[in-house]
């Protein structure tokens, strides 16, 4: 089957399989467990947010590579809308918030995945709640409720986990996966690798976005550059105009070939570029791809036309169906009915 006849039959045939709300399995059940123990979260529960800048490159060896002959090349706007009509696109993004208490700390989350529909966008969310506590008192109790001496790190990797398992059941093969975040990076490098792995074996090609970021490969390790520049966001900015890219760069871990990937910035307007990492396999896969997909980025990044925070209208909308699914819930009120003391901070706003 082609690639035009795949989105056609998806479009039209496969709608209702894709525009749903999914609820994790154990959602409800700690919600009751924290009624049953009166334990009361906060009614005014914080946005919250990975720091992916956390997930840097590992520290230890780096292997860099220019992989292209041009420093950087041009984008054709106009070529990229024309390719969203024949090619299935996805994107992925979530939304968190925050729940602190004397008891523990609850985490809600809003995984998002929307698909370019003929006329729409199509949706498809899966909402997730886990309660971490240190008190073994409390999950004596309880089943689902969690013993986490660091509540952060613990509810990482359970997004991880949850998003592993949301893409890979719901991304529709042959796509093409735009994703928020590093494909590598320290607490998430292996598990985000293998979800790539995962997802290429159903044809998918997945694509992950780094907007801010102080990584100084490039310029650390280019004779030429290094000592010029903050950082690869400085250096790239300077050498790039409106609508071109770098050239793409190769990384490996000098110490895990695992650890490998494709690289390049881009600067839609005249702010700080992003990042845009590919797994190697996945580009070599499908390298005749990549010139029509670097176009259909710079043409999602106009389209959204963000000047202060530049980003891919794909993610943006799936965002914004995060925060809309996250608002489904009356969570506060919920809370309300429970019983948890909250900190000062949680009622004072602040993490």
């Amino acid at each position: 089957m082609s690639e035009t006849s795949d989105v056609k039959n998806f479009s039209e045939e496969n709608i209702s399989y894709f525009n749903k709300l999914i609820f994790h399995p154990s959602f409800k059940k700690i919600i009751n467990e924290l009624s049953n123990l009166k334990i009361q979260l906060p009614n005014n529960p914080l946005d919250f947010s990975f720091d992916f800048n956390l997930f840097g490159y590992p520290s230890d060896g780096k292997i860099l590579m220019k992989i292209e002959e041009d420093n950087k090349y041009i984008l054709d706007s106009h070529n990229g809308q024309g390719y969203i009509n024949s090619n299935l696109i996805t994107a992925y993004d979530e939304s968190i918030i925050k729940f602190m208490g004397l008891e523990g700390t609850g985490y809600l989350t809003s995984h998002s995945l929307i698909l370019h529909g003929k006329d729409d966008f199509i949706p498809n969310n899966f909402l997730t709640f886990y309660f971490y506590t240190k008190s073994n008192k409390i999950c004596e109790q309880s089943k689902y409720i969690k013993y986490a001496d660091d509540a952060e790190l613990q509810s990482k990797y359970d997004y991880i986990k949850d998003r592993f398992d949301f893409l890979i059941n719901n991304v529709p093969n042959n796509s093409i996966l735009f994703i928020d975040g590093p494909l590598i990076g320290k607490q998430m490098t292996h598990q985000t690798i293998d979800l790539n792995a995962q997802l290429s074996k159903k044809n998918i090609i997945p694509i992950f976005f780094v907007k801010n970021s102080d990584s100084n490969l490039v310029t650390e390790y280019s004779s030429n550059l290094k000592g010029l520049f903050n950082s690869d966001m400085h250096w790239s900015y300077k050498l790039l105009k409106p609508g071109e890219r770098t050239s793409l760069y190769k990384y490996t871990d000098a110490d895990s070939n695992e650890k490998a990937k494709f690289f390049c910035y881009l600067k839609a307007f005249d702010i700080s570029p992003i990042r845009i990492e590919i797994d190697i396999k996945t580009y070599l896969l499908n390298k005749e791809k990549f010139k029509d997909i670097f176009d259909l980025i710079y043409y999602l990044l106009i389209v959204q036309g963000d000047l202060k925070n530049p980003q891919l209208r794909s993610i943006a909308i799936a965002e914004k169906y995060a925060r809309s699914t996250l608002n489904l819930i009356n969570f506060p009120q919920l809370m309300k009915d429970l019983g948890i003391t909250p900190t000062m901070n949680q009622e004072r706003g602040f993490l």
